[in-house]
């Protein structure tokens, strides 16, 4: 129980010291941590808005026009159902369906009143799907007949739910926006309904930051109608069906006309990166999923020598000619891309089009100074928690209150290790977190200390009393720590941005606490033991 080999003890000693070397660069400068050796480990502990500073937004998600869009969708997709299909007879409409966005409701007349019901049935037929994935447990749409009208109209709860689908899809672009990696100690929640806080510290630009995420990042890919001139389009004449795009500003002035239903849409583009053009410049390289492969391939086989536009937020980016069918799944934009642009461009595509539009409500950008005194507090809090501890463990256990001290050392380098190579985030929640950690740390070392004390008032040798007091002590250790694990565990799931960095950091310090004070100071004992064989022990 007490004897450790070569290895083991080797092994404890290469895990204190490799955290220490990931510790070691939030000692460091920005600076002084870049031009470390490339061996080195450079990874830090970032800190949060209240500590470090930052941009701070809140925005309003448009549900409204969430609602609408799938209304229009749902009033272009009406006409094609009443078509001969199936077996299913024509079913001829007076004109096309209309909107009204005020009550939510698409209204379409039949012209034979005799087929109302029909087509009544067919309607509700193409509304019914989704109901079980939505979980309402009402119909997402209400279809109702008044002579040769039909009246369809999205019940509120269908409303609620796509208002908060939208809400959390704008979230995920959000943070693969400003976040693509996932390694930034960026916050994004929402708030109420239709609202959301983003959170991010060490960024003091909050226009710029803005400016990323309120894009649109709608990718399409049109077939270009070179039969239309761009000047006669601008003067009026633009056929049906056609639609004027004008070029990206730094691909120049001018225009194209374009078959206004696109070819392949941003949602088939499963990825897309930076990357340097080997003609000079930059370029984007993106992959399409299975669909949009087949759909790209079917297009440039069938149009091999046109030209075809790729449009992001109605602006054409790049408008090549197809010289050979792409068939691979993948292909290339290059243009006049500076290297800024690129990596934007590149970032809006992976991350997918916003799914409504979002408004911000407060913008602010908090300064250092404010987290200066925050940390400072902080710090004082932690160094008087660690003196005050490491002082009662000498005064209370004298050889063995150094050992747990040293182990509470330790524990203090393995957590600062473990949230580096993380890249965790630090708030001043996380600060409390690893406070009341240092304070739980030696609770483990007292419950085995205890356990000693009373075996060798038993009158048990040394060594057994050890052996014992780690022995026995061990079911209650785990228990405690497995129980404050899991509320921390509960903390991350459930909790947001600060409450999370308290969790990340309490669970944490139960790993290496119960490492420090199971293993470490066994480890000391057990040297100490088995080398001098004393006969009594003070403890």
């Amino acid at each position: 129980m007490l004897q450790f080999n070569k290895w083991q003890v080797g092994g404890v000693a290469l895990l204190v010291l490799l955290a220490g070397l990931l510790a070691f660069p939030n000692f460091l400068s920005e600076e002084e941590a870049a031009s470390m050796p490339g061996f080195m480990p450079n990874t830090r502990i970032n800190l949060g808005l209240d500590l470090r500073g930052g941009s701070y937004l809140l925005l309003k998600v448009d549900t409204e026009e969430v609602v609408d869009n799938r209304m229009t969708g749902l009033r272009r997709e009406l006409p094609q159902e009443m078509r001969p299909s199936g077996g299913r007879e024509r079913i001829a409409l007076e004109s096309l369906p209309t909107y009204d966005a005020t009550t939510k409701t698409i209204s379409l007349r039949v012209r034979d009143e005799s087929e109302v019901e029909d087509a009544a049935d067919r309607i509700r037929e193409v509304t019914r799907a989704g109901v079980a994935a939505m979980g309402l447990g009402v119909r997402p749409y209400s279809v109702s007949v008044t002579g040769p009208r039909i009246d369809v109209a999205m019940a509120p709860e269908a409303q609620r739910y796509y208002g908060g689908e939208a809400v959390r899809d704008s979230i995920e672009v959000v943070r693969r926006r400003i976040d693509p990696v996932g390694n930034k100690e960026v916050l994004i929640q929402p708030q109420g309904v239709d609202r959301i806080i983003v959170q991010a510290p060490g960024d003091n630009d909050p226009e710029s930051l803005k400016a990323l995420i309120n894009r649109t990042g709608q990718l399409n890919f049109h077939h270009v109608d070179t039969s239309v001139n761009p000047g006669e389009a601008e003067a009026g004449a633009l056929p049906p069906g056609r639609i004027l795009v004008p070029y990206a500003e730094y691909e120049g002035p001018g225009s194209l006309v374009l078959f206004e239903e696109p070819e392949v849409t941003g949602d088939m583009v499963e990825n897309a990166s930076a990357e340097p053009n080997p003609d000079g410049g930059f370029q984007i390289s993106f992959q399409f999923d299975g669909r949009g492969a087949r759909r790209f391939a079917d297009f440039t086989r069938d149009n091999v020598g046109e030209l075809f536009a790729i449009v992001l937020d109605g602006e054409i980016i790049s408008a090549p000619r197809i010289q050979t069918p792409i068939t691979g799944g993948s292909g290339r934009i290059t243009g006049q891309f500076s290297p800024e642009e690129v990596q934007r461009t590149a970032t809006l595509i992976r991350s997918g089009a916003l799914p409504a539009t979002l408004t911000t409500i407060e913008q602010r950008s908090v300064g250092p100074e404010l987290g200066a005194d925050s940390v400072r507090a902080g710090t004082i809090a932690l160094i008087v928690g660690f003196v005050g501890v490491i002082a009662y463990m000498l005064v209370s256990y004298g050889r063995f209150g150094v050992y747990a001290d040293i182990a509470l050392l330790a524990n203090v380098v393995l957590i600062a290790g473990a949230l580096s190579v993380f890249g965790s985030t630090l708030t001043l929640p996380g600060i409390a977190g690893i406070v009341l950690t240092i304070g739980m740390a030696v609770d483990a070392n007292v419950l085995i200390f205890e356990r000693i004390r009373e075996e060798l008032s038993a009158g048990k040798k040394p060594i057994v009393a050890v052996e014992n007091g780690y022995q026995k002590a061990w079911s209650a250790i785990i228990d405690a720590n497995v129980t404050t694990f899991l509320a921390a565990l509960i903390m991350f799931q459930l909790g947001a941005g600060p409450v999370r960095g308290f969790a990340v950091t309490l669970a944490v310090g139960v790993v290496t606490s119960v490492f420090s004070a199971f293993v470490l100071t066994r480890l000391m004992a057990g040297a100490f033991l088995l080398s001098k064989r004393p006969k009594e022990i003070a403890i």
